[in-house]
């Protein structure tokens, strides 16, 4: 994305690598590249020296710091200006500042910016916090004073519950950012999420480029934006476009930065935090200001004022963002990763993705799950919306499982679309949506997938696609084994006949009398020949009693993958399998469920276990996973040591069952 707009200025780019990310989109795109190192950001994308040689190595004058990683680092900052190299971001003081919710919070109450009552103070014993807690109120918010996404952040009912909440918090932020330290707020209930753009040149000017609204959230991490918000009105906006506008001027803002407030529900606001970089969610600003904030951001890195006055600024329209994710959300949102066999993008003029992927290439389990954003516009609100919720069904990946499917259905929900939706949107309204429960795939997708695999396996055998099926001593069955998570189906397929007007097949299950028949009438639409290997995403069109259904597929080996546009649906084709051995639940064969790094082994070979005792913690995407005992028994072996990168469904460790254990 920052390559696009550097280039359109007429800069020349180089992009920095890890080995993981040697065949990414901005290595393709950029004019240079050099390698930083292995994988893990510790040895790549978080290690400052390497960053400032391979700088020095090409004789680049600045750097662009992104989103994650060094983007908010003062000490990153810190050694570009003393290399001589412009640091496209904030000063060092005002990073320093904001990075510190505490100290933050103190600058913004003496700039008379509203904030939430709670506790910023120096003494961190749970004696100081139980006794302010009792003094703001519960419930409230036990927040870590550095970094953010949620990290270090626990919210506490009551005053028993408090103690752990600050153990837990403190672990937390001591491991993620190096520093313990904690905040308490009195917890805002069911409030809105609402930032603003700001921008600051160093000659002293401060704007505003109103407000997004990032209120759906799971786990304080954002899944929808949009601009401008559906509960703030001009006046609104002018208030909390004033308040952010002072709170970059109080620390002497140069750059782009988001200050971030919680709404509620009487329109009262009060400061979150301050993002010092370019946030994640800034295309939805862009569509509806017609500003290119990465631009602005270079012009005042070199030194020029703002390309405009806070009157020139104005909102156009609507747009909404959301975050497409490797991760299931019928497994707890369990992170994904895989090989991304196909990846085709929605088409329109009022639709934009920005994204990292490449058909090719794979989803590791080193860095965030985030794999694209989907953006569009309207003139109205729900024109966005629509527009969205299309967009989102026509995007194709197969190799990796996503959560396109629960994205789409937050479009659709009546209380988004009303613009309701608070940060409680998900909690109250969305916890049994079907995307989030793990249901066996219906009998029309097996069918369909049963028909992948048929007509696959003609490809090639006939010279003309009018044969595929045909038999000349009549009409026989193929049987095809397919399994799809836990849910297993043994059908038989039977070409009926067909021609010019498409070929119309009977599929039905081995035991007829659980299922009832369905025939299925296919044709396929677009996309290459079943006969020839293209490039295109396969397209089948299914008639089923009248209703035709338009399905996107593509094969794997033994792997079928379909998409519907509502689900998107993975099988795999057993018939020639060997017999499955026995690994699953309480067999006592614990597996790595994804890829990922072993962080902590907590038992020993010949060690006891009980069923539910946690043997394994794995790291992968940024998050930690529990592996726990399936049976009560004895360790027989070990498979992995502490710092090992695994791959999915690897063996991690055996048990023996004990004799008359629960397993």
């Amino acid at each position: 994305r920052v390559i696009r707009t550097a280039r359109r200025l007429g800069y020349g780019t180089v992009a920095v690598y890890s080995e993981a990310d040697a065949g990414a989109p901005h290595v393709r795109e950029a004019d240079e590249a050099v390698l930083l190192g292995p994988a893990p950001v510790g040895e790549s994308y978080l290690v400052i020296e390497k960053i400032l040689a391979a700088a020095k190595s090409v004789g680049a004058d600045a750097v662009h710091p992104g989103y994650g990683f060094l983007s908010e680092n003062a000490a990153f900052a810190r050694a570009c200006a003393e290399a001589k190299i412009v640091f496209i971001g904030p000063p060092v003081d005002a990073i320093e500042l904001m990075g510190n919710k505490r100290a933050a919070k103190i600058e913004m109450i003496a700039a008379k910016v509203p904030c939430v009552p709670g506790y910023e103070g120096k003494e961190q014993t749970d004696e100081a916090f139980i006794a302010e807690a009792k003094k703001i109120g519960f419930p409230i918010m036990v927040k870590a004073t550095a970094g953010g996404g949620g990290r270090g952040m626990r919210l506490v009912g009551e005053e028993k519950l408090l103690p752990d909440a600050l153990r837990a918090a403190r672990a937390e932020a001591e491991n993620a950012f190096g520093s313990g330290e904690l905040i308490l707020e009195k917890a805002v209930v069911q409030p809105r999420h609402v930032e603003i753009q700001v921008f600051g040149d160093s000659h002293g000017n401060v704007v505003h480029l109103g407000e997004r609204d990032c209120s759906i959230q799971r786990r304080h991490q954002k899944v929808v934006e949009e601009s401008p918000s559906p509960a703030v009105d001009a006046e609104l906006r002018k208030r909390m476009g004033a308040a952010a506008v002072d709170a970059a001027k109080a620390c002497k803002y140069v750059g782009a930065g988001t200050v971030e407030f919680l709404l509620d529900e009487n329109k009262s606001f009060y400061f979150l935090e301050m993002n010092t970089r370019l946030q994640v969610e800034h295309p939805v600003t862009e569509m509806v200001t017609g500003v290119d904030l990465v631009e602005w951001q270079i012009r005042i890195a070199q030194g020029e004022e703002l390309p405009a006055k806070q009157e020139d600024i104005s909102l156009e329209g609507h747009s909404i963002e959301v975050r497409l994710y490797a991760e299931d959300p019928a497994n707890g949102f369990m992170p994904q990763t895989g090989d991304v066999l196909r990846w085709r993008l929605p088409e329109g003029i009022d639709v934009r993705v920005d994204h990292g992927l490449t058909e090719g290439g794979v989803v590791s389990p080193h860095y965030d799950p985030m794999l694209a954003k989907i953006i569009t516009h309207g003139a109205t609100r729900d024109d966005a919306r629509r527009k969205l919720a299309s967009a989102i069904r026509a995007t194709t990946l197969f190799g990796v499982v996503t959560n396109k499917s629960f994205l789409a259905n937050i479009c659709d929900h009546e209380v988004f679309a009303a613009g309701g939706a608070t940060t409680a949107f998900l909690a109250e309204h969305f916890a049994d949506d079907p995307s989030c429960r793990a249901e066996a795939p219906s009998n029309q997708a097996f069918a369909t997938a049963a028909m992948v695999v048929f007509l696959e396996g003609a490809r090639g055998v006939a010279e003309d696609e009018s044969f595929v099926g045909w038999r000349n001593g009549g009409q026989i069955w193929v049987t095809i084994q397919l399994e799809s998570g836990e849910a297993t189906a043994e059908l038989e397929v039977m070409a009926l006949g067909g021609g010019a007007a498409g070929r119309r097949y009977s599929v039905t299950w081995a035991d007829d009398a659980a299922t009832e028949r369905t025939v299925v009438e296919l044709e396929i639409v677009s996309g290459p020949s079943l006969l020839n290997d293209g490039s295109e995403t396969p397209e089948l069109v299914l008639s089923i009693d009248g209703v035709r259904q338009r399905v996107r597929y593509t094969k794997n080996g033994d792997d079928v993958w379909i998409d519907d546009g509502n689900t998107v649906h993975r099988f795999q084709n057993t018939t020639h399998a060997p017999a499955a051995t026995e690994d699953g639940a309480g067999s006592g064969r614990l597996v790595a469920p994804l890829d990922g790094k072993v962080m902590k082994v907590f038992v020993s070979p010949e060690e006891s276990v009980e069923k539910g005792q946690l043997v394994f913690v794995l790291e992968a995407m940024k998050m930690e996973h529990q592996i726990k005992a399936d049976v009560t028994g004895k360790v027989a072996a070990i498979a992995v040591s502490e710092g090992d990168q695994v791959k999915t469904r690897q063996l991690l460790a055996e048990i023996t069952p004990a004799e008359g254990g629960d397993a």
